[in-house]
C-alpha cells in the first residue's frame, strides 16, 4: 500500500509491491522449467533465466533497498514503504524460490535428464576409466587457468569478482590425525577460459555424460595440493551492486561517468554472498575475513552457482529435447519488394519479430547507406549486437558523406560496454553521435532516412518495439513499423530535433512522446472512455506492456474501472494493479504470458465509442519511462495492419496454455481450448504468404 501525498488529504492507493509483483513474475519462469510439456533442454534454459534473472534483481533491486535502509531515519520516513520490511519480504520470498528452483533440478530436471540416458556426474559418481580420464583432461584444459590462493595471515585482502564462482578449500595436514583443517584456500572456478562450465565425457553405449566444471576440480584437488591428504570444496559466489546512480547527473562527461561505473561495477559493495548451506562455519569466517563479507550479505544457495551458465549447457545433438523449429518468416509484401524505400512510398509495413525477419531492416540501412540520393540518417541506439549490422551501415554512411546523427544510450544496464565501442567506431567514421542525455535514459527505438528527391526531401521512417539487435530479434516478440507517413515522419523528425536542441516545446500531430506528452495523451485517452463510459456507451481498452508499476496511471485505471470501463491488461512482469477488488477494480483483468519468446512489445488499444485507435510504443507505464526517459507511441493508421496487431492481441487474449491470470496469486489457467498466442501467431502470419512463396528463410 502506498500513500498518495498529491490529494489535500491523504488517501490510499491498493498496490502489490514493486520487489515482490517482480519476483512473481521470475515465479512464472520457474514455472516453464518446471513444465514437463515444456522440452526437457528448453526447461533448463527456463532454469538458466530464472538464476540469470535473480542475479541481476540482486544487483540492482536489492542492492537499492540496501542503500535505502542506509538513509536516515528522516528520510527514510518520507519513502512510500519501509525498505526494511520490504526487504525482509523479498528475502523470504527468494528463500521459498530458492528452495523449489533445488527441488525442480534435483527431482525434474537430473532424473528426466537420466531418463533421456544424459548423467550429470558428480565427482563421486566416476568410475575408474572415466576417473583417468577427467584427470587427464584436468592436466591439459583446466589447471593451466587455475591459481589457487591460500587465505593466511600473509594475504590480508582478497577480492571475489562479480558473478565469478569460486571454490573455498579446506586442506587438512596428512600427518595431523584430528578433523581440523590446517589451511583454508580459495580458487575461481575458470568458466570463461575454459569456453563453458560443462565438460562432455565420452559416450559409452548411448550413455552420456557431462559434469561441472566444478566438480571435475574437486575431483583434481590433490593435484593442486599436492602436500594436503584430505580436502573438502565449496562453492562461494558474490553479486555486487550493479546501480550506476547516475540518472540525476547533467554536468560532466557522461562517457567518462560510464565507463568509472563500469570499472565500479567489479568493486561495487556485495549485494549478496551466496554459499553452499553446508560449509563449515570456520570457513565461512574465514571467507568472510579475507574478503571484508559481511553476515548481512550471506544468502544460502545450494552445492553450485550461476545456474545461468546452464545457457550453455550441452545439447548432445538431441533436436527432440529442444522447440521444434520455428523457421523465421518473410514478409508478405515487402519480400516482393527490390527496394525497400520504393516499397515504403506505396503504404505503411508492420514486421513482427521472432516471427518474421529482422533483415528487411537491416536491408533497409543498407540501402540506405549505399543510395546517393540519401542524405542523413539517424537512429537511436540502446542495446546494440557485438556485430551490429546496423552500427557498420551507419558508420558507412557517414564515411560516405552523409549526415549521420546517432543517439547512443550509454545507460543501458549490461550493454554500455558495446554502446560505448559503437559510439567510437561512429565518431571515427564523422557521424555526429548523442551520448544520450545527462538526465533522460533514451529508450525509444527511431530511425529516420532523408532523401532528395527531385529537389524535395522526403522522409522515411523506422518505428520499433525492439532494438536494433540482431540477436535479441531472435527471442524478443516485438512490432516495428516502416513507414513514410509524412505526418508521422515529420514527428519523428522532431524527436530527432530535441536530441539536438532539448526543448521541451516540441508538438507532436500523432506521436506520443516522454517526458513531453506521453504521459498527458494516455490521461486523455483513458478520460475519453470514462466519458463514454458514464454516458452509457461502450467503453474499453486493451492495454499492453512489460511493467505496470506508475502510481497515478494505475489510479486512473481504477477511476476507470468504477466508471464501467472495461480493460484488459497483458503485462509480462511487474504489475502493481491489484485486479478484481469490488468497487475499484472488478473491471480490470490482469493476465501474463511467458513462453518460448520474451514478450517484449506494448500495445495500447482504446475503443473510442467504436472508433478503436492503436499505439504500439516503445514505453511500459511505469515513473521512470513516462517521466525520465525519452519513449515513443506511435499509431497504427493502416487497416490491415489494425486488423494484423488486433488478431495478435486477441490470440494472446485467449492465450489458455502459457498466460496465468494475475490477482494476488499467480494462478496458471486451464480449459479445453488450448490456443497457445505464440504459436497460433506464427501460424496465422505464416498463413499470410500467398501461395508460391518460398515462406522462409535464412536470416543474416
Amino acid at each position: 500500500m502506498e500513500t498518495n501525498t498529491e490529494d489535500k488529504k491523504p488517501t490510499i492507493t491498493p498496490l502489490i509491491n514493486r520487489e515482490l509483483s517482480w519476483l512473481a513474475f521470475n515465479y512464472r519462469v520457474l514455472q516453464e522449467a518446471k513444465d514437463r510439456t515444456v522440452p526437457l533442454l528448453e526447461r533448463i534454459k527456463f532454469m538458466a533465466i530464472f538464476s540469470s534473472n535473480l542475479d541481476e534483481y540482486f544487483k540492482v533491486r536489492v542492492a537499492t533497498l540496501k542503500r535505502l535502509i542506509k538513509l536516515k531515519k528522516k528520510t527514510r520516513d518520507k519513502l512510500s514503504e519501509d525498505p526494511a520490511d520490504t526487504f525482509e519480504q523479498v528475502m523470504q520470498e527468494v528463500k521459498r524460490q530458492q528452495e523449489e528452483f533445488g527441488e525442480v533440478f534435483r527431482g525434474g530436471i537430473l532424473a528426466d535428464l537420466r531418463q533421456q540416458n544424459i548423467h550429470l556426474l558428480t565427482e563421486n559418481d566416476l568410475n575408474k576409466g572415466q576417473q583417468k580420464w577427467v584427470q587427464t583432461y584436468f592436466a591439459e584444459h583446466i589447471q593451466p587457468h587455475i591459481l589457487p590462493l591460500l587465505l593466511d595471515d600473509t594475504e590480508t585482502h582478497f577480492f571475489l569478482k562479480d558473478q565469478t564462482v569460486y571454490l573455498g578449500v579446506q586442506l587438512f595436514d596428512p600427518k595431523e590425525k584430528d578433523l581440523k583443517p590446517e589451511r583454508f584456500s580459495m580458487l575461481e572456478i575458470p568458466t570463461k577460459k575454459h569456453g563453458g562450465r560443462f565438460v562432455k565425457l565420452p559416450t559409452v553405449d548411448e550413455q552420456r555424460y557431462v559434469m561441472f566444471l566444478d566438480d571435475v576440480i574437486r575431483c583434481c584437488l590433490p593435484a593442486l595440493y599436492p602436500n594436503y591428504s584430505r580436502f573438502e570444496a565449496h562453492a562461494v559466489k558474490v553479486s555486487r551492486d550493479a546501480e550506476l546512480d547516475i540518472e540525476e547527473e547533467v554536468s560532466g562527461s557522461l562517457m567518462a561517468k560510464i565507463q568509472k561505473s563500469l570499472k565500479k561495477r567489479e568493486t561495487g559493495y556485495p549485494a549478496r554472498l551466496l554459499y553452499d548451506p553446508v560449509t563449515p562455519r570456520p570457513m565461512l569466517e574465514a571467507i568472510m575475513a579475507h574478503t571484508g563479507i559481511s553476515e548481512d550479505e550471506l544468502v544460502e544457495g545450494s552445492k553450485y552457482h550461476n545456474f545461468r551458465d546452464f545457457f550453455g549447457f550441452p545439447d548432445f545433438d538431441l533436436p527432440d529435447l529442444k522447440y521444434s523449429p520455428q523457421p523465421t518468416l518473410v514478409h508478405p509484401l515487402l519480400e516482393k519488394e527490390g527496394s525497400l524505400i520504393e516499397a515504403m512510398k506505396k503504404q505503411d509495413y508492420l514486421v513482427h519479430y521472432p516471427y518474421q525477419s529482422f533483415d528487411y531492416v537491416l536491408r533497409l540501412f543498407e540501402e540506405a547507406a549505399n543510395d546517393p540520393k540519401v542524405t542523413a540518417m539517424s537512429a537511436t541506439l540502446y542495446r546494440v549486437a557485438e556485430d551490429s549490422a546496423i552500427a557498420k551501415s551507419l558508420v558507412k554512411a557517414a564515411k560516405s558523406g552523409k549526415l549521420v546523427t546517432v543517439v547512443v544510450e550509454l545507460k543501458a544496464r549490461f550493454d554500455e560496454e558495446s554502446n560505448i565501442f559503437w559510439a567510437g567506431k561512429l565518431q571515427k567514421a564523422g557521424a555526429n553521435v548523442i551520448l544520450g542525455l545527462p538526465d533522460l535514459k533514451v529508450h525509444t527505438k527511431l530511425g529516420l532516412i532523408t532523401r532528395n528527391e527531385e529537389g524535395q526531401l522526403v522522409n522515411y521512417a523506422y518505428l520499433s518495439t525492439g532494438n536494433y539487435n540482431e540477436d535479441t530479434s531472435k527471442i524478443y516478440a516485438d512490432h516495428a513499423l516502416f513507414t513514410s507517413n509524412q505526418t508521422i515522419t515529420q514527428d519523428v523528425e522532431q524527436v530527432f530535433n530535441f536530441f539536438i536542441d532539448r526543448q521541451l516545446d516540441k508538438k507532436f500531430k500523432k506521436l506520443l512522446m516522454a517526458p513531453i506528452n506521453m504521459r498527458d495523451r494516455f490521461v486523455d485517452l483513458i478520460n475519453r472512455e470514462i466519458k463514454n463510459a458514464s454516458k452509457g456507451k461502450p467503453a474499453s481498452m486493451i492495454l499492453k506492456m512489460n511493467a505496470l508499476q506508475d502510481e497515478r496511471m494505475i489510479k486512473k485505471l481504477y477511476a476507470a474501472s468504477q466508471a464501467g470501463v472495461k480493460i484488459e491488461l497483458l503485462v509480462r512482469g511487474i504489475c502493481c494493479l491489484v485486479p478484481g477488488v469490488e468497487g475499484l477494480s472488478e473491471n480490470i483483468r490482469v493476465r501474463s504470458i511467458v513462453d518460448r519468446y520474451l514478450e517484449h512489445a506494448r500495445v495500447y488499444i482504446f475503443h473510442n465509442d467504436g472508433k478503436e485507435e492503436y499505439f504500439v510504443a516503445s514505453a511500459d507505464w511505469m515513473t521512470r519511462n513516462l517521466s525520465r526517459r525519452v519513449e515513443v507511441a506511435f499509431p497504427i493508421l493502416q487497416k490491415d495492419l489494425v486488423e494484423q496487431l488486433r488478431t495478435i492481441i486477441d490470440l494472446q487474449l485467449a492465450d489458455d496454455t502459457k498466460a496465468r491470470d494475475i490477482d494476488n496469486s499467480y494462478v496458471e489457467q486451464v480449459s479445453p481450448t488450448h490456443i497457445r498466442s505464440q504459436y497460433a501467431t506464427y501460424e496465422y502470419l505464416r498463413k499470410l504468404i500467398p501461395e508460391g512463396m518460398e515462406p522462409t528463410r535464412k536470416s543474416k
